[in-house]
């Protein structure tokens, strides 16, 4: 398989997943309230009109424009890289998070959120997908830890 294939599979699947745990979570939960689960995690039905822990909200058109010139940029960086090892793992990952908060800030105008942590804002699988999308590029960039030669 393909690097752009990979790529390609694992935003997808990132995709696929964050759009069906939100419909899932908007159908069965009533919006604003919430599902405790344990030691003060819950599953809450919440909406976010900015980026990262709401900064920006209400940017409407400019955050979906930013996420498109973002989209773009890393596309870039894909086909320059393609060839560098494990490097479709990140890039399916940040396309994937990015398409899915996208999908739904286009759709409604802002993200559904529904993991919700003590002291800490909620957030849903496309963010997930995105923090680990950048630690994994990070990684492929920067090359596994490389122990010094006797």
């Amino acid at each position: 398989m393909t690097p752009a294939a990979k790529a390609a599979l694992v935003a997808a699947t990132a995709v696929a997943t964050d759009q069906a745990v939100k419909a899932l979570v908007r159908s069965s939960i009533e919006r604003g309230d919430g599902v405790d689960l344990i030691l003060g995690i819950e599953i809450v039905n919440v909406r976010n009109r900015g980026i990262a822990f709401g900064m920006f909200s209400g940017g409407g058109i400019v955050l979906v424009l930013f996420a498109v010139v973002a989209l773009t940029a890393l596309l870039v960086f894909f086909i320059r890289h393609r060839n560098r090892p494990l490097v479709w793992l990140p890039v399916g990952l940040l396309i994937g998070g990015a398409t899915g908060n996208l999908i739904d800030r286009t759709r409604e105008g802002a993200v559904t959120d529904f993991i919700d942590f003590p002291y800490w804002p909620a957030f849903n699988v496309a963010d997930i997908c995105i923090t680990f999308g950048v630690i994994s590029l990070l990684y492929v960039l920067e090359g596994p830890p490389r122990h010094a030669e006797p």
